[in-house]
């Protein structure tokens, strides 16, 4: 993610609090890291993971993704780990990462993405196997909604495809269609994803 020390980095959907522990080591003393997360007992429970272990520079905020309730252009960094799939209105979340950057920060998020037309039926039984796939949107109208928000450099840093069960598609795809499937460019993505505030 990009992360130097003395960054102030931002995680969205921060649960208990691993990877804010993870950016704390990253950032040093000098650093911050502030975690968001909707559900009031993550937010209890990372604090109290927080406090166990010592670290005075790292604070968890309830609030929505959505609407941030933070104040604008306050960090260097943003990540987020398979969450803004989940969120409803990813423009208004892409707007919001965009507003809580400083000028020349920059974000890298991981999330699941979509290529091509997958059955309905298909997509929420993948749901159940991968995870992180309800909400999952095409993945160029994913790039389309970052630099809608205005980020410049939108890179791909990793993409590795989510290999489905050929019971799962059995139930669904007929063998000529499971062979068309796994040769062409439908599927499910996870993706790493940065990019940058002028």
């Amino acid at each position: 993610a990009g992360i130097k020390n003395g960054d102030s980095v931002h995680d969205l959907g921060s649960g208990a609090g691993n990877d804010c522990f993870v950016a704390r080591a990253l950032v040093g003393d000098e650093g911050r890291v502030t975690g968001l997360d909707f559900t009031e007992k993550m937010i209890e429970k990372a604090r109290n993971n927080a406090s166990k272990l010592g670290f005075e520079n790292v604070e968890f905020v309830y609030g929505d993704i959505e609407e941030m309730p933070l104040e604008s252009g306050a960090f260097d960094v943003v990540i987020s780990n398979c969450v803004l799939n989940l969120v409803p209105d990813k423009r208004k979340a892409f707007s919001e990462i965009f507003r809580v950057l400083k000028p020349g920060g920059h974000f890298s998020v991981s999330d699941v993405v979509i290529s091509g037309n997958l059955p309905d039926k298909l997509k929420e039984d993948a749901e159940m196997y991968a995870g992180c796939v309800s909400g999952a949107v095409q993945i160029e109208d994913y790039l389309d909604m970052i630099q809608d928000a205005g980020f410049k450099d939108v890179k791909i840093q990793k993409q590795r495809n989510i290999e489905l069960p050929e019971t799962l598609l059995g139930s669904y795809l007929s063998d000529n269609e499971i062979e068309t499937f796994r040769k062409g460019n439908t599927g499910i993505s996870s993706i790493t994803v940065t990019a940058g505030k002028s």
